[in-house]
C-alpha cells in the first residue's frame, strides 16, 4: 500500500490593504509613487466608491485602499506601528523630492542615523525610503 503525504496549503498574498480617511487620495499617491495604476473602484452599499485597487502593469502586485470615516493616523513616533512600507530608490534624494511633491510630508523625528528617511503618506502613515539594496538571503 502506498500512502501519499497530503500537501501543506501555502498562501499567496492577494492584496496589501490600507485604510485612510480618503482611500482614493491614498490610492493615487501610491500609484504615482510606485509607477502603478489605479485599476478599479468598488462602491459601498450606497454606491459610493470606498475601495480602490492599484496594481503594477502585469497585475502581479495589488494594493487596496479603503476609505474609513473613523480613520486616525498613528501618533508616530509615540505609537508603535503594526507595519509600514520601505521603499527604495536608486536616487534617494530625487525619490524624496518626488514623494514630497505627491503629498508626502517629512516629520522632524528621523531615526536611523541617515540610513533611511521617514516620510508620512497623505493619510499620516509613516513609511521609509532608502537607497536600493541588493538583499541576499
Amino acid at each position: 500500500m502506498t500512502t501519499t503525504k497530503a500537501s501543506t496549503p501555502v498562501a499567496k498574498v492577494a492584496s496589501y490593504a490600507f485604510w485612510a480617511r480618503d482611500g482614493k487620495e491614498l490610492a493615487r499617491f501610491y500609484a504615482a509613487a510606485l509607477g502603478f495604476q489605479l485599476v478599479q473602484e468598488y462602491p459601498d452599499e450606497q454606491g459610493v466608491p470606498t475601495a480602490f485597487l492599484v496594481s503594477n502593469a502585469d497585475g502581479s502586485v495589488l494594493y487596496t485602499f479603503y476609505t474609513a470615516r473613523d480613520y486616525r493616523a498613528p501618533a508616530w513616533p509615540q505609537d508603535e506601528l503594526p507595519f509600514h512600507l520601505d521603499l527604495s530608490f536608486d536616487d534617494v534624494e530625487a525619490g524624496e523630492k518626488r514623494l514630497l511633491e505627491l503629498g508626502a510630508t517629512k516629520p522632524d523625528h528621523q531615526p536611523g542615523g541617515g540610513q533611511w528617511t521617514v516620510l508620512l503618506d497623505p493619510s499620516g502613515q509613516p513609511f521609509c525610503i532608502s537607497a536600493a539594496a541588493n538583499w541576499q538571503y
